[in-house]
């Protein structure tokens, strides 16, 4: 199965953190389960640490593309018919971050790994 990481559930998977639930941690571990990570979601890391609203135990650029390599994620480009659909989602979510995520997730038909039940508002499946 192909699933999209939501920011957080990337972070929680990487950091070993409790918070992420044993479900999401299951389907994360799955080797037969192809990962996913969208350039939102580093770029939604970076600007936080940017602006002190979070830390990473190691330097940004070093700790990302590690993490990436190791666990085996597949970047999925953010395209323009992937902003089109930004362009007209409802606002039951205004994290732009996670907007994009949610576009992505429509037109790649993906089911999003997740805790933000917002999500939900949308037509996507999250899974938690």
């Amino acid at each position: 199965m192909r699933l999209l990481l939501d920011t957080q559930a990337f972070l929680w998977f990487v950091l070993n953190d409790p918070r992420l639930s044993g479900t999401a941690r299951s389907l994360m571990e799955e080797p037969a389960n192809d990962l996913l990570f969208s350039p939102a979601s580093y770029w939604e890391i970076a600007i936080k640490i940017s602006i002190g609203k979070y830390q990473l135990p190691e330097e940004y650029a070093g700790f990302m593309d590690r993490q990436i390599e190791e666990n085996d994620l597949e970047i999925l480009p953010i395209t323009v018919a992937h902003a089109s659909i930004v362009a007209s989602l409802p606002f039951h979510h205004r994290d732009p971050f996670d907007r994009m995520l949610i576009a992505q997730a429509i037109i790649e038909d993906l089911p999003i790994v997740g805790v933000d039940a917002v999500f939900d508002s949308y037509s996507v499946t999250r899974l938690w």
